[in-house]
């Protein structure tokens, strides 16, 4: 028998033929790319997709929500879930279960079933997203590891990047429900290739028996619970709700009762043994600010272009595009130098330049549009993978085994959980900061109150030559004015927002000398 098809009994991974190593890598990583690029996906569908259901606009927010929670929860369970199904088995019902659950989210007849399928879908696909990067790490050495965080950073970075756009063309082109049915024939391609050729490890089912049901409930809780209150906080006025209240409350509770179960179960399902490592505890912190601002940012420019100049999915997707150009120059450099170049002056670099990125958009106008927005994407994408390929090298390289399944888990995350809070965070500053600008323009207007009065004025009298009604000339002019100046104010927080993104990032920057070299 060939060493191709030696079974995985007889030969350890490590020692497969390189084909084959990068025959179930790409598998894997294709897998991977499905489940974060359907984060993100629906961003530029929303208003079709809440058409289609005909949900409310607190409803449809459901559709992203449903599927981070799940994701979350998922993600650090997959390191348990690895060692008792096997890496085979879990990926490939991870990919069968995701593609099952793409056909119900097209199919989907009202906003509670669409929330469902998209919760199903997020759980099955964020099995997938750690498991590649754990068995990238244990199957490749030397020089073909250090192309592991380059291809998966990338793959990161560039799938949720692409999701508005893609989702913007088929929904323009089809219909928005065929943004879930794209993934049937891949996620066949992917469940039945991870049956065929993934046999890394071997499965343990008797570690079923044993699950420490009240970690996984306590994890599921805290995790959920507090992905609820990121969510809707900006919406509900945060703790001024009682649903909120609750839930922060509940999330607290829940993460008390985790940590103790994780600290002394027998068989516990997350292990925090990583932590152990300062430089990983560094590298997870620079995965939950380059999260933050990677999520983040990819968040505003579709939410300024959609509210500020009234671009459709389309025209959205063409614009944030570009960051992906970026990104793939980027990639190939940071492979090049991830082996040469101190791990440390290359995340100081990419840092900097990803504050540099954020720099560059503090200065947006009303009238910004895809080419004044090209410049800032561009240096976003080229500097985004000097962040995230060192951070992976930190936090992976270290750790052999289980463990390494685990610190992937945590690692994943992290960058997760700091995609949720910053997308929170951006709405609440968002909301909070565009009212302090428009009192502040209240307040001028006050001052120089005549000079509003002639340029109301000024819109009544051209209003004029389209309507003889002298009254609603003026009371169309003053909406006109009343929409300049709320225009003005949601661009000077966005403006406010991206400043304090980029100070941020130079924050960070505080951390590097720390880890280890």
């Amino acid at each position: 028998m060939s060493a191709t098809l030696t079974p995985a009994a007889t030969l350890s991974p490590a020692d497969y033929p390189t084909s084959r190593k990068f025959l179930i890598f790409s598998i894997m990583a294709f897998g991977m790319f499905l489940a974060l690029i359907d984060i993100q996906i629906v961003a530029a569908s929303l208003n079709d997709v809440q058409a289609g259901l005909s949900a409310g606009p607190d409803e449809i927010s459901w559709v992203q929500t449903s599927y981070l929670i799940a994701e979350l929860v998922m993600i650090p369970f997959s390191a348990f879930l690895t060692q008792a199904l096997s890496t085979r088995w879990l990926f490939s019902a991870s990919a069968a279960l995701f593609t099952l659950s793409s056909i119900g989210c097209g199919f989907s007849w009202n906003i509670e079933s669409m929330i469902f399928f998209r919760a199903l879908q997020g759980f099955t696909g964020g099995a997938m997203v750690p498991t590649v990067f754990a068995t990238g790490f244990a199957m490749f050495q030397g020089k073909q590891q250090a192309l592991i965080p380059a291809i998966l950073g990338m793959v990161s970075v560039l799938a949720p990047t692409l999701g508005p756009t893609v989702g913007g063309v088929v929904t323009q082109l089809l219909d928005w429900r065929w943004i879930f049915f794209i993934n049937i024939l891949p996620g066949i391609l992917v469940a039945t290739g991870a049956v065929l050729f993934i046999h890394v490890d071997k499965a343990d089912f008797s570690m079923l028996k044993r699950i420490d049901w009240v970690h996984l409930l306590s994890m599921a809780i805290a995790l959920g619970c507090l992905e609820y209150v990121l969510e809707e906080g900006p919406r509900k006025n945060w703790f001024s709700d009682p649903q909120i209240q609750i839930s922060a409350w509940f999330s607290l509770v829940a993460f008390v009762l985790f940590l103790e179960r994780s600290f002394y179960s027998k068989n516990p399902i997350v292990r925090l043994t990583p932590f152990r490592d300062p430089t990983f505890t560094f590298a997870c912190l620079f995965n939950l600010v380059v999260g933050f601002g990677l999520y983040a940012s990819t968040y505003l420019t579709p939410v300024f272009l959609g509210r500020i100049r009234d671009f459709n999915s389309l025209e959205i997707g063409t614009t944030v595009f570009v960051v992906g150009v970026g990104q793939f120059f980027s990639t190939i450099l940071a492979a090049r130098l991830i082996g040469r170049v101190d791990r440390r002056l290359l995340i100081a670099v990419g840092l900097s330049g990803f504050a540099l990125s954020l720099w560059l958009t503090t200065t947006v106008t009303p009238f910004w549009g895809s080419d004044q927005f090209f410049w800032p994407q561009v240096v976003r994408g080229l500097f985004i993978m000097l962040c995230i390929v060192p951070s992976v090298n930190m936090a992976l390289t270290a750790f052999q085994g289980p463990e390494l399944r685990y610190a992937s888990g945590l690692f994943n995350l992290m960058r997760n959980l700091g995609g949720a809070i910053g997308i929170a965070t951006v709405n609440t500053w968002l909301q909070d900061w565009t009212q302090v600008h428009a009192a502040r323009f209240g307040e001028s207007l006050g001052h120089y109150g005549d000079t509003a009065q002639e340029v109301i004025g000024s819109l009544a009298q051209r209003i004029g030559h389209l309507t003889p009604d002298t009254a609603q000339a003026l009371l169309m002019a003053k909406g006109l004015f009343g929409a300049k100046v709320a225009a003005q104010s949601l661009t000077l927080a966005f403006n406010d927002i991206f400043q304090v993104m980029a100070w941020m990032f130079l924050a960070a920057l505080v951390m590097v000398p720390f880890c280890r070299k």
